[in-house]
């Protein structure tokens, strides 16, 4: 097995850093960082490299260097929302040692007072705070890096669009630093000015009457903006229970529209990811508002349609179809695209789709079954139910 050669060291805000890690730093040849870890470790015997522009390069320039002793200063835990989860994806473990300093959510909550493993840990920075939408819930303990002091600001207006206005909100500066600093207020009187290095600290507080938006799926149609043609309520909810979202899977939405059975998907599981196809710019539009608005707006929306749009997209760990299924070759590209292991399903109201999944349910197996809804509503003077068109699902697992 091959020595490590790659070192990253975590720093405190006051360039503190293990003993272990002074050892290791001293006998580097090379250290990458920013100039501010400079500044934190002004005495270094290797030579020093800044970040490259852009900054993906230095994932090229770190490969070039393998076998020679390298080391890379980072803030905190390098492991968490840092650079090493980054180099851990394009260098083996063997490759690397990591000596971590305390993170930014584990000072935020000691300074708080509040149990990390009981808090929502997440990073807007360099995102959309929207991402903070899919977090929220009553009493909910939010920690967050941000990307500069504007930042709370955006946040505050967040919570009161989201009925979380009397959320309390910390910003904690310069956490371990000479220059620490912690400023609280209230979300809808929020005003004030921080520094750009900070970690957010948010105690949920929901207005009364506030609905709660639940990550388990079947969110009410109302919570979307859409055109009518959508997987309604409780069939979006079965759909979702047989894709079986988990944590990090790709899911392709083919057909997407407003993006509901997509936006879910992302909802459901942390780090989910989801490509939308939908050739109509106009659903497409509605998409991308409806997945910002439910706190997913990293939902990928193409302008295409299956199955000459799927060729070129990354293996998918489910796929869903929604519409298209009467075009040629769909169903059996996507077949053919899904992982061992993966889920299909597919929705149809057409006597024309069910002939195609009638087809794949007898050439394939898996799980055939019709879904129907009955609203109660007025009937007259009196109350009736009233049947929403049925909806026919072919779910699949592949071998």
């Amino acid at each position: 097995m091959n020595s490590p050669w790659l070192t990253m060291i975590g720093l405190g805000e006051d360039g503190s850093f293990s003993a272990a890690a002074q050892t290791a730093l001293a006998g580097s040849e090379i250290v990458y960082g920013s100039a501010r870890h400079f500044d934190l470790v002004p005495e270094l015997s290797g030579e020093k490299r800044l970040w490259p522009s852009p900054f993906a390069k230095v994932f090229e320039d770190l490969a070039a260097l393998k076998g020679r002793s390298v080391a890379v200063l980072a803030t905190g835990d390098p492991q968490w929302y840092g650079i090493g989860s980054s180099l851990a994806r394009h260098f083996p473990s063997t490759d690397m040692t990591v000596f971590p300093a305390p993170s930014a959510f584990q000072l935020a909550a000691a300074r708080l007072g509040w149990a990390v493993q009981e808090c929502e840990c997440l990073s807007v920075h360099g995102r959309p705070v929207d991402r903070l939408r899919c977090h929220l819930y009553p009493g909910a303990r939010l920690l967050a890096l941000t990307s500069n002091g504007h930042a709370p600001r955006d946040v505050a207006k967040l919570l009161q669009d989201e009925g979380y206005g009397a959320s309390r909100m910390t910003v904690l500066e310069h956490l371990g630093g000479e220059k620490e600093r912690i400023v609280s207020g209230i979300a809808k009187e929020w005003s004030k000015d921080v520094a750009d290095f900070h970690t957010l600290g948010i105690e949920a507080v929901a207005s009364p009457g506030s609905a709660v938006n639940s990550r388990v799926p079947g969110l009410p149609d109302e919570a979307f903006r859409h055109d009518g043609k959508m997987t309604k309520q409780e069939v979006r909810a079965v759909t979702l229970a047989a894709l079986k979202p988990y944590p990090g899977a790709l899911l392709w939405d083919i057909g997407s529209g407003c993006g509901s059975v997509a936006i879910e998907w992302l909802r459901a599981a942390d780090r989910a990811k989801a490509i939308g196809l939908e050739p109509h710019k106009e659903r497409r539009l509605m998409a991308a508002e409806n997945a910002s608005s439910l706190g997913v707006p990293h939902l990928d929306l193409i302008d295409t349609t299956a199955p000459d749009g799927l060729h070129d997209l990354p293996e998918p760990d489910a796929i869903f179809i929604g519409g298209g299924l009467t075009a040629n070759g769909v169903l059996e590209t996507c077949l053919s695209a899904l992982k061992s292991g993966g889920s299909l399903v597919a929705n149809a109201v057409t006597l024309e789709s069910e002939a195609v999944l009638l087809d794949a349910y007898q050439q394939h197996g898996g799980d055939l079954k019709r879904l129907s809804v009955q609203r109660a509503s007025a009937v007259g003077g009196l109350t009736g139910w009233r049947p929403a068109m049925p909806v026919t699902q072919w779910s699949f697992v592949k071998s």
